[in-house]
């Protein structure tokens, strides 16, 4: 049914070129016309071609496609798409009003042909976007016109993925996704959307991918989207009624038109990487006398073991440890005094890496580290132990001058107090550790804390004493509990695990020699103040959550989109308490393994990411308010749930103006005319937004 509208309309278009040319002939005939007129927001319309759009039993090797004004074409090489993929790129290029493909090898006998320019073609004046134009034709005598449209989102935060591809497999073995290019492919366009055209009849696997190496060939590391449900695409027509009436309301023509419907036309593909990073040692550094650096290209699964060749003598105890949370990187904090004063250690470190087939194994490497000086370090050293030289030889001189000065029974009170602020000078500074604690305003949800510049070694707890201000302003301490890191990565901050009390003042000191570092160094005394924050300062907020089952856990997002609180959804209920006074943003995951982090998912495994879900609508709270908030997360289609604000890509601003100016009617309203359908994906109302449940349930035939 579309092939025939679109010769239909080719065969009207000449007529209306004429039409057009007569009317443009009466407007020159009118003296005084202005200059210039309204903008130009519609993009090119295609006026004819060789071959004819459709065209069966093509023999050549040239497609040439001409335009109602002069087009652009941009980023042709990556947006622009032929399936099946020729063996060689086609040169496609725009020269005036048109457009040719020029294939540089035969073409595949009793093949459909499809070329998809996406969103590439564009006017020259205006930059007007011609949004999903595609060109078909067949080297046989049949041409294919089945279907496949939906949309990718990717997996972890529900963002519309632009220019990415999409692709058919007739085969269905699960390697072919990983050795053969696609059968039928197209690219997303700025909305995440995408239509796989003239496609044969046929069951197909389909797949998202964002392809990297332009092979048309999933690799680990690159971007993947797939469903295991075998999709078998097909058309069927309906019709419908549309009413013509006379300027006084009355019915004049009810007009039926029949139209063709493709499906599966609601395919959701959710994008992830499966994390897959080769694990290989990567480089080694001294990075100061005392700090060893080893970097790794990927997260460690269990920690090297190390054994130390150089220097001989040494301590077992010779190091604490520092590492990240991605666990990609370790540094070894010297802690014995012979290995700080080597010029060079070598360590035998064994640890996991990717051998040739993609398994981990054990690897033994010898590694060295030496001692580097760069210029300006050893000048300053240099300027400063001859700075100390000139200090001591004048004091010596002036010691010698005191001397004899005393002898001969002169006054030396000017003399000794230059001696005594000389000898300050040359008095070595003694080294204190550095440290920050609470100070200020502090939140309700804070922790008390002790921040060093060094690793921490030792927290003395009879050092260390908090008090809170009484009702009647005397103060009273409070038992504090064995303070401990912050994470179990962390070795600068450590915590007292303990609740603070709400509109409460505190007093903390810490006595010097309280803190040490690992190399012995210690605090002066700290005095810091803080006042914790009342409970009216804060809002909480209770979130129902319905519609699904197993263990799920909520975040609160603030305006940029970034995780301030995470919480378990516990009996159905997310409830986040003294929550700063804002508007936040609510999402859910369902945490299929209740691990409670999101975990993205597995191809060979057959292992679909976890689950995404956004309330539609910023959640505004107000100081000392409770607030309850129902929310069953399959009442929003899935790719309208994440509020724009918060969106990290947006359709082209380009195309959302030209759309509006498009659809305005005379009383000002937008008409709603999307096939991909504007109001959400899948217009059938039967989507639960699950991105699978629905595959089961057999709604997506």
């Amino acid at each position: 049914m579309q092939f025939e509208m679109m010769r239909m309309r080719f065969h009207i278009l000449p007529m209306l070129v004429l039409a057009l040319v007569a009317l443009v002939g009466v407007a020159c005939a009118n003296i005084g016309s202005p200059e210039g007129g309204p903008r130009d927001y519609t993009p090119p319309v295609m006026l004819r071609s060789n071959p004819i759009p459709g065209a069966v039993n093509f023999k050549g090797k040239k497609v040439e496609i001409q335009f109602d004004e002069i087009v652009n074409l941009k980023d042709q090489t990556t947006r622009v798409i032929v399936s099946p993929a020729p063996k060689e790129q086609p040169i496609i290029r725009a020269q005036g009003k048109k457009i040719t493909v020029e294939f540089q090898e035969d073409l595949e006998p009793n093949t459909t042909y499809v070329i998809d320019f996406t969103d590439a073609i564009e006017d020259n004046n205006e930059g007007n976007v011609l949004d999903g134009f595609s060109f078909a034709f067949s080297t046989g005598d049949h041409l294919d016109s089945l279907q496949v449209s939906g949309i990718v989102l990717r997996a972890n935060d529900l963002e519309m993925m632009k220019n990415v591809l999409v692709g058919l497999h007739s085969n269905l073995n699960d390697s072919a996704f990983t050795t053969l290019p696609f059968d039928r492919v197209s690219r997303t366009n700025s909305r995440g959307e995408f239509i796989l055209r003239n496609v044969p009849p046929g069951e197909y696997h389909i797949f998202a991918l964002r392809d990297v190496d332009n092979d048309y060939k999933m690799v680990r590391t690159e971007d993947i989207a797939f469903l295991d449900k075998v999709i078998v695409p097909s058309a069927s027509d309906f019709t419908s009624q549309d009413t013509i009436f006379t300027f006084d309301h009355r019915i004049d023509t009810i007009m039926t038109a029949v139209h063709t419907e493709f499906k599966p036309n609601d395919v959701l593909l959710s994008l992830f990487n499966e994390n897959f990073r080769s694990l290989y040692f990567r480089k080694n550094e001294r990075q100061g006398d005392n700090k060893l650096l080893t970097l790794f290209s990927a997260t460690l699964p269990e920690m090297p073991t190390t054994r130390v060749l150089e220097p001989k003598i040494y301590n077992d105890d010779w190091y604490k440890l520092e590492t990240r949370e991605a666990q990609d990187s370790l540094v070894y904090w010297l802690t014995d005094s012979t290995m700080i004063k080597a010029d060079t250690i070598k360590l035998e470190m064994t640890y996991m890496h990717t051998a040739d087939n993609d398994s981990l194994m054990l690897k033994t490497d010898t590694l060295t580290f030496a001692k580097r000086r760069n210029s300006s370090e050893i000048k300053e050293k240099e300027k400063a132990a001859k700075e100390r030289e000139k200090r001591e030889k004048e004091l010596s001189k002036l010691e010698e001058k005191l001397a004899k000065q005393q002898q001969e029974g002169k006054d030396v009170t000017d003399l000794e107090d230059e001696i005594r602020g000389l000898r300050e000078t040359l008095k070595a500074k003694p080294v204190l550790l550095t440290i920050t604690t609470n100070s200020g305003s502090a939140e309700i949800t804070d922790s008390l804390f002790i921040k060093a510049e060094s690793p921490i070694g030792n927290i003395d707890p009879g050092g260390v004493h908090l008090e809170v201000m009484n009702p009647d302003s005397t103060w009273q301490a409070v038992q504090l509990p064995t303070m401990v890191p912050s994470n179990q990565w962390d070795i600068y901050r450590y915590v007292a695990p303990m609740t603070l009390k709400p509109n409460s003042d505190y007093r903390l000191t810490i006595d010097s020699l309280a803190v040490t570092s690992i190399y012995g160094i210690a605090c002066d005394t700290i005095r810091a103040n803080f006042k914790v924050k009342g409970e009216e300062e804060y809002a909480n907020l209770h979130v129902n959550c319905l519609g699904f089952e197993g263990k799920a856990f909520a975040q609160l997002l603030n305006k940029q989109g970034s995780v301030v609180r995470t919480v378990d959804v516990l009996g159905n209920y997310a409830d986040f308490y003294d929550v700063p006074p804002e508007s936040y943003y609510v999402m859910m995951v369902l945490d299929a393994n209740g691990n409670g982090r999101w975990d993205t998912g597995n191809y060979s495994q057959h292992l679909q990411p976890e689950d995404v879900f956004y309330y539609h609508n910023p959640v505004k709270l107000k100081k000392f308010s409770d607030m309850t908030l129902t929310w069953n997360i399959y009442d929003t289609p899935v790719d309208k749930q994440k509020p724009e604000e918060i969106r990290k890509y947006h359709p082209e601003d380009r195309d959302t103006k030209l759309k509006k100016e498009e659809k305005k009617t005379n009383n000002g309203e937008e008409e709603e005319d999307d096939e991909f359908n504007s109001n959400g994906f899948m217009n059938n109302n039967s989507y639960s937004g699950d991105k699978y449940r629905d595959t089961k349930r057999g709604v997506m035939k």
